[in-house]
């Protein structure tokens, strides 16, 4: 069976194929692009512990080990920024999302280098 096939793969398990060429974006052109008031779909992949400390506001909470699970939720025309602490988990959220036929863009540095607005969700 190829890559191509249908194929249920982890969210790891992409991360090891590496076929996808993935964009980075740092957390700094993040913020510069929310405070410019641009509308972006930004996804968290961290565990609920984390996001209780506080996340951007407007993104959605989808854990890293759930995603498969929400991809019906997302739009493949859609370009998605990942970000998680350190950015680790979110490139490999990003990396499945791209073998999946979605666009997705890691934030590199994740939350430890955000210093933008952060809410903590209700």
């Amino acid at each position: 069976m190829t890559n191509k096939q249908k194929h249920c793969y982890t969210v790891d398990e992409y991360s090891l194929i590496g076929e996808m060429k993935m964009q980075e974006i740092h957390t700094t052109e993040l913020a510069e692009k929310l405070s410019n008031d641009e509308t972006l779909a930004v996804i968290d992949v961290r565990e609920d512990d984390e996001v209780a400390r506080g996340m951007i506001p407007n993104a959605k909470h989808i854990k890293l080990g759930e995603l498969p699970e929400h991809l019906t939720e997302l739009d493949d025309q859609t370009d998605y920024y990942i970000i998680c602490r350190s950015g680790g988990r979110s490139s490999r959220a990003a990396q499945y999302l791209l073998a999946k036929g979605y666009q997705a863009i890691n934030v590199d540095g994740g939350m430890l280098a955000w210093n933008g607005e952060t809410v903590v969700p209700s």
